[in-house]
């Protein structure tokens, strides 16, 4: 197929020297940041036979807590819901009933106390309520 103009650009590639055709510098620079890397610590660790130390202000998963009696330490005032600014927290409080005494420390308890830990963002606010 012909040109309609009949112009033609004739490219020229440039020569390649000695060390460009044989990508010896791009191979010895790959070379060098590879051994870098093999020679640093490795980053990852074997978990369950090593633990990692975690920091003082680590904010783990969410829990009830119990006194040393075993009887819950929430009193259901729903503060840590209110204070969520997530809005995580649902809480539903009820009346303790007879013969319960020894699982709740006051009249009143979490029935329903459900955290939706895809939405918590670990501030912290619910603890310090």
């Amino acid at each position: 197929m012909e040109s309609l103009t009949n112009k033609k650009k004739v490219l020229e590639a440039k020569p390649l020297n000695f060390w460009e055709r044989a990508y010896l510098p791009a191979i010895l620079s790959g070379l060098s940041i590879t051994m870098k890397h093999f020679f640093r610590k490795p980053v990852t660790i074997k978990y369950p036979e090593v633990k990692r130390e975690f920091s003082e202000n680590y904010r783990g998963l969410h829990s009830l807590k119990r006194d040393e009696n075993g009887k819950e330490r929430c009193t259901a005032c729903g503060l840590c819901a209110l204070s969520c600014p997530a809005e995580a927290i649902t809480m539903i409080a009820a009346e303790r009933q007879p013969g319960e005494e020894n699982l709740y420390r006051e009249e009143k308890y979490a029935a329903v106390y459900e955290i939706n830990m895809l939405r918590c963002i670990f501030c912290g606010l619910c603890e310090t309520n």
